[in-house]
């Protein structure tokens, strides 16, 4: 996805120069671009994305879910901006012509022992104003034939749609509004952060500068937090690995199938999804990847996964969730295995119905007691905000906690 216009802002004594600066092309960061010139029309609004395209890693590799809320801790900020972002996604996606679905998922209790975690899911979503209710086995049947369960939540609230369609459309207006989109930006640096003047962000393209910088980068939100603060908290990536259920097994599954979860885990388990495009998936699995970027298994970049493995809370983390994580790794190493896992919940699925999928990575942040930050997580130095963690919902919340950003920050014009 090429950004729509490249032009950058007249030259200030050498140096381009905007009101404020965005680093990240995912859809985050196009979403603080997209209200901040929503809200202050006439400002200088640059966005520096490392990448030639858009949205490739997070926001184009996930499984395109549209998020119901029901899972976040109330009062939580996932669960007020998932709520509010869900709304403001399906306006957007309706207003500029944009595939979406509400197709609603159930929730699936295969054994006793997950009853009693499944009602505390719907007592969480009623709480976060989530419309949802619990079915028994024979209305299960009725929404998915093929599903095996006991009890299930349906939540009618949740949906399927394509996030790189999203972010193609953010683009195009932030460039209509006068907003700048520059690729191939890769932030090495920032100077003079605290000072009056502004930011300088330094990247490999050039030098650019700025009265405020928001820092949306993903899976490098931490590196780039270091550069203007003390980070209190490191990214550790997850790889997290799917099949692609071929056409002929496609009746086994209408829309969205998902197990009870384990609350102690940030990671729903494998699960069963309809895409947007008709196509069908399965998984993820949660390993670690050896390298922020690395999708393959195969894949390695020795000096971040060194770094990953230096870091004593990913070792804290180890020995407190080794049981779980054995079982992640055995199921990336054996289909077999994997397949097991889905059949819990629909059991006719066999291995020869699958194919392999793209991997994507999630962020996520541990504190250095081995603490997982399982919230949305911003903070602000000098006339920097950064945007630590943003793990799902964030693609769904996107569009509101681009509007608090906007919101928030001091208007550059009036400075």
């Amino acid at each position: 996805m090429q950004p729509v216009n490249t032009h950058i802002f007249p030259l200030d004594k050498g140096m381009e120069h905007a009101n404020v600066i965005i680093v990240g092309g995912g859809i985050v960061g196009l979403s603080c671009a997209y209200n901040l010139l929503k809200e202050k029309p006439g400002l200088k609004v640059l966005l520096l994305e490392k990448e030639e395209s858009l949205a490739l890693h997070q926001t184009g590799r996930n499984s395109g879910v549209l998020h119901s809320g029901i899972y976040y801790k109330p009062g939580s900020l996932k669960a007020v901006n998932c709520r509010e972002g869900r709304k403001a996604m399906e306006h957007f996606c309706a207003q500029e012509g944009i595939d979406y679905d509400i197709c609603g998922k159930v929730i699936v209790a295969t054994e006793p022992k997950e009853i009693p975690r499944l009602e505390a899911i719907y007592e969480r979503g009623q709480a976060n104003g989530v419309k949802c209710e619990i079915i028994g086995a024979e209305r299960l049947r009725e929404m998915e034939p093929h599903c095996n369960g006991l009890k299930a939540i349906h939540v009618p609230e949740a949906g399927i749609i394509n996030y790189r369609q999203v972010c193609q459309r953010l683009a195009e207006i932030i460039t209509g509004w006068g907003g700048q989109v520059k690729t191939g930006a890769k932030v090495t640096g920032l100077v003079n952060r605290k000072l009056p003047e502004g930011v300088i962000a330094e990247t490999n393209a050039g030098s650019f500068k700025a009265d405020y910088l928001i820092n949306c980068a993903g899976l490098y939100s931490d590196k780039v937090t270091a550069m203007s603060q003390k980070r209190e908290m490191r990214i550790v990536p997850f790889r997290g690995e799917y099949y692609e259920i071929k056409p002929e097994a496609h009746h086994l599954c209408k829309n969205l199938i998902y197990p009870v979860p384990d609350p102690a885990f940030p990671f729903l388990g494998v699960h069963f999804t309809r895409m947007i495009d008709g196509s069908f998936e399965c998984g993820p699995n949660a390993v670690l990847a050896f390298g922020r970027e690395c999708y393959q298994k195969t894949d390695v970049n020795l000096p971040e996964l060194l770094d990953a493995l230096a870091y004593p809370a990913l070792w804290k983390v180890g020995c407190k969730y080794w049981r779980i994580g054995v079982g992640e790794i055995w199921r990336s190493l054996s289909k077999r295995a994997f397949v097991k896992a889905l059949q819990r919940l629909v059991p006719d699925i066999r291995a020869e119905h699958l194919e392999t999928a793209p991997a994507g990575i999630r962020a996520q942040a541990l504190f250095p007691n081995g603490k997982l930050l399982d919230d949305f997580f911003i903070q602000s130095s000098g006339r920097v905000i950064n945007v630590c963690n943003a793990p799902s919902p964030a693609a769904t919340a996107a569009l509101n906690v681009g509007r608090l950003i906007a919101g928030n920050l001091p208007n550059p014009l009036e400075d």
